[in-house]
């Protein structure tokens, strides 16, 4: 164990990476992770049959195991798999359920390299800015470490460090993965429906912004003016006299983790109170300020003695667009009155459905969520459990939940976790209710718009059934004169008799290849040489094609 995290410390800790070991370790993932996707659809690779406990035992195997080869791969693939782990219109629950778990598990940089970085970034030695600076880290990840410091003038500080060598890493790695981008891009198989291009300049885009400080610096300076009438949270000051896009100074702001839930006891807090702000606090951040924070897991939330609560690490932050507020109120609305088609509509104009030539089987979808889900009261619904049905319907379904959808999803289902941690009594969806009918009834002030699309919706039905004797009028006189024409495809018979056709041609391909087999034996028996060889290669010819005929009637079995 320790060779292993001695190796990983060399591995990770340098300053320069060799590009060629790089690809090779990289492809090599992909490779193997092809080949086993690739086994997991053969029958015959399941001893005794395959069947979908199997199936879905191997899925959770092979996401265990994706899981921590991205760990053994570093801090670029710890993060893509992160964000990877928002796009369950791609993989199976299973793998994003293990990708969400995704933690930093690598080990601390030296001091000396520290002492290096600080001393280039901010332009003059640890003595000089700090009176004094502990070397040891109170805490290391894939993107940095951070060190506690006291400032000249007295002040508590926390010192976050870049690691050695990243930007050199991301730029080798971000190659690397343009190439496999494009690869799946154009595969037959898993680029079709698929804009891996796409996915791969959003990653790009959420590294390079994780991995300015300034950012960070910027994003904490906004999350705490968010709060500045709020005592019950507390987001530690940035020290921008300190701070360079890698190295970042801030207010030390200990606590207890929230999810230490026996210490917060200890502590004399109360645990319903801290259960209900930290929902509270989030809608906040949604509903009424539009930037919220995209990794709220416990590590990253404390309470101090006092019981404010303490947001850490703001490096992956989100914002909610002007339009997304009115999409989410026609999604609402269709909700309410189980609309499938508005419910649709709406989310293909929030870009979170891509649409299809046929929508039918995601209407079908959507029409079975809100009948299952609606039959209960607003409180007494699960965030988590709506998560995993949302996510079961998403995967090979032209949904594309944007990435922010998914960071707010997750975010509610792990504070929703840690509510019930604190208290075994707390319904996270209880505290959300009025937020939900004040977003319901009001918008940006323009008074009651429930009762407004209620009002708006009467009309259109009441028009509709006026006009509707004169429609099915018009539709009889149609059918009398012969004028409706109705198209029916059978696709499921179409495919069969395709089916049956290329197995008649394999048939008819099989009998050829035997009688020109059998013909150049008898023309080499009797010494034509060269017509001999003309045959055999005539029925080499028809045994390429007949290859290539199986393979297709072998992929139309995997399609159907």
């Amino acid at each position: 164990m320790e060779k292993g995290y001695s190796d990983k410390a060399y591995r990770w800790n340098r300053e320069n990476y060799s590009s060629r070991r790089r690809f090779v370790d990289i492809w090599a993932f992909v490779l193997l992770l092809m080949y086993r996707l690739w086994l997991y659809n053969k029958s015959w690779s399941y001893p005794g049959g395959v069947s979908e406990a199997k199936q879905a035992s191997r899925r959770r195997v092979l996401a265990v195991w994706i899981r921590n080869t991205l760990l053994d791969l570093g801090p670029t693939f710890i993060k893509v798999g992160q964000l990877f782990s928002t796009r369950a219109d791609i993989f199976p629950v299973e793998y994003v359920e293990e990708l969400s778990k995704l933690q930093d598990r690598v080990p601390a940089f030296s001091y000396e390299q520290v002492e290096s970085t600080i001393e280039k970034e901010l332009g003059k030695k640890i003595p000089e800015l700090f009176q004094s600076f502990e070397p040891v880290p109170l805490a290391a990840a894939s993107l940095g470490q951070v060190h506690k410091a006291v400032l000249h003038s007295g002040e508590v500080v926390v010192v976050k460090v870049q690691r050695p060598g990243l930007k050199k890493l991301f730029e080798i790695d971000l190659q690397i993965l343009k190439g496999i981008a494009r690869y799946f891009q154009n595969h037959p198989k898993w680029g079709k429906g698929r804009d891996w291009i796409g996915i791969y300049e959003e990653c790009c885009r959420i590294l390079w912004e994780e991995i300015d400080y300034l950012s960070e610096g910027r994003n904490a300076d906004t999350f705490r003016r968010n709060f500045r009438d709020y005592n019950w949270v507390k987001v530690p000051r940035v020290y921008w006299r300190y701070a360079s896009s890698r190295v970042l100074t801030l207010e030390y702001a200990p606590g207890i983790k929230i999810s230490q839930y026996e210490a917060l006891e200890a502590a004399g807090l109360n645990r319903k109170v801290l259960a209900r702000q930290g929902a509270e606090a989030y809608l906040h951040q949604l509903l009424d300020n539009g930037f919220f924070h995209a990794d709220p897991h416990p590590g990253n939330i404390a309470v101090s003695p006092e019981g404010a609560l303490i947001f850490y690490d703001f490096g992956m932050m989100g914002r909610i667009k002007s339009n997304v507020r009115e999409g989410l109120m026609e999604t609402l609305f269709g909700i309410a009155s189980k609309d499938g088609d508005r419910v649709v509509q709406s989310l293909i104009d929030l870009g979170a459905i891509a649409p299809t030539d046929d929508m039918g089987p995601v209407r079908r979808s959507v029409q079975y969520m809100l009948d299952n889900f609606m039959d209960k009261p607003f409180e007494n619904q699960s965030v988590a459990a709506i998560s995993d049905d949302l996510y079961e319907i998403a995967y090979n379904q032209p949904f594309r939940f944007p990435a922010t959808f998914t960071f707010v999803m997750r975010a509610f289902s792990t504070l929703e976790g840690v509510g019930k941690g604190l208290d075994p009594d707390f319904n996270f969806m209880e505290v959300a209710k009025p937020y939900a009918m004040q977003l319901m009834t009001n918008t940006n002030g323009e008074g009651n718009s429930l009762l407004n699309e209620l009002s708006r919706q009467a009309v259109q039905v009441s028009s509709t059934a006026f006009g509707l004797p004169r429609r099915l009028e018009d539709t009889l006189e149609k059918l009398e004169r012969g004028d409706v024409r109705m198209r029916v495809r059978a696709i499921e018979t179409e495919r069969l008799l395709r089916r049956q056709s290329n197995i008649q041609l394999t048939t008819t391909y099989a009998v050829i290849i035997g009688s020109f087999t059998l013909s150049a034996s008898i023309l080499l028996v009797k010494d034509y040489i060269w017509l001999a060889v003309f045959v055999a290669l005539v029925a080499i010819l028809v045994s390429w094609l007949l290859i290539r005929l199986i393979l297709r009637l072998d992929r139309y079995d995997r399609m159907y």
